[in-house]
């Protein structure tokens, strides 16, 4: 008859789920996806009751960040107003185990 493994070696096996936090749910990540899919994201989100929506975007996906931003404020949420910006370099690992720097953009969009 085998012998089952304590129940604290089967525990610590399993990951452990992470933690969102409240702050998270009002951020949109900016991709490969069409603009139109970012805007709709940050119109969810300012509908449902958030008076802020932070916007990221790294690397090629900047300018798509840029473009959500100003088609939300131009065209579908006038009066919105942007509270910071902050630009920066992250640090991301390739295949292979390559480091490279890629830059990254965060800004906040609050309605009034």
């Amino acid at each position: 008859m085998a012998e089952e493994e304590p129940k604290e070696t089967q525990e610590r096996a399993k990951p452990a789920p992470q933690a969102r936090s409240k702050a998270d749910d009002n951020v949109v990540f900016v991709g490969q996806k069409p603009v139109m899919s970012y805007v709709l994201a940050c119109l969810t989100l300012l509908n449902s009751g958030t008076n802020k929506v932070v916007v990221k975007a790294r690397g090629r996906a900047i300018p798509r960040a840029v473009d959500t931003i100003e088609v939300l404020r131009r065209s579908f949420a006038r009066g919105l107003q942007l509270e910071n910006t902050r630009l920066g370099t992250e640090e991301v690992e390739r295949t292979g185990g390559q480091k490279s720097r890629v830059s990254a953009i965060e800004t906040a969009v609050i309605k009034p």
